[in-house]
């Protein structure tokens, strides 16, 4: 068994909305919970839903369709799947059947390409540092980048989490009172380019996804989007190092 897939029960209950982690321990007491005809009463009890069989009350909880998505993210909506505030955010773009997620974050005033998904082990991966998943961004400041600006975005930036892994950065156009760079990064920190370039004293316009690994987001209209490839899922994966699974677009 490959334990990429693996997933805690209370966990995989909770995400499919039958209940939610808080209430799993009753929710096992009140209900005939098996796996693989085996009764369960522990929530932490691993298992792969695409293998193993799981059955409340003697009914099969098939796991759902893995489902992928490339979301070219509009100006004021946050990447979240619910606000207490009622502002609109990514996942109301989509009409899915499923139940999915945005991988990672774009902040509310940050546009551009963001993946959403149902495929959790695979949006753990892509967002885990350790895999260093380039992300490129298009990035338009004020007036023109100084060199000692510069440099600092390409050795690193210290924040207060820290100083930040080397940038690539390319200068695309300079204006007196407007320039464009293009910057690539593989951390995926809070506001981080936002941050650095406060840090180092740019003053930044307007911020845009343009490329996330092997995806980009060229031809695709604000607030529109399409679903991935099996090429393109396979490729995710691939950087990823997760193996496929079953099921997938």
């Amino acid at each position: 068994m490959n334990d990429n897939n693996l997933i805690r029960v209370n966990k995989y209950l909770a995400n499919l909305g039958v209940c939610s982690r808080r209430d799993v321990k009753t929710f096992l007491h009140n209900n005939v919970v098996t796996l693989n005809r085996e009764h369960i009463l522990e929530q932490g009890v691993r298992f792969d839903p695409y293998k193993d069989v799981l059955q409340i009350n003697g009914e099969r909880i098939k796991p759902p369709k893995l489902v992928y998505y490339l979301l070219h993210k509009p100006k004021g909506v946050i990447s979240t799947t619910a606000d207490e505030f009622g502002r609109k955010n990514v996942t109301s773009l989509i009409p899915s059947n499923e139940r999915i997620f945005p991988v990672g974050r774009l902040d509310k005033d940050t546009t551009g390409l963001l993946i959403l998904t149902n495929d959790g082990e695979l949006t753990n991966m892509l967002i885990h540092p350790k895999y260093k998943v380039n992300k490129v961004y298009q990035i338009t400041i004020a007036r023109k980048i100084h060199p000692t600006q510069l440099k600092a975005l390409r050795n690193g930036v210290l924040l207060s989490d820290g100083i930040t892994a080397p940038a690539r950065v390319s200068i695309i156009k300079e204006r007196p009172t407007i320039s464009f760079l293009e910057m690539t990064i593989h951390e995926g920190r809070n506001r981080q380019i936002r941050r650095m370039c406060e840090t180092v004293g740019i003053k930044l316009l307007e911020l845009k996804r343009i490329r996330f690994g092997p995806l980009e987001l060229e031809g695709l209209g604000v607030g529109k989007f399409r679903p991935l490839t099996q090429h393109e899922v396979q490729q995710l994966k691939k950087i990823s190092s997760l193996t496929s699974k079953s099921q997938h677009t």
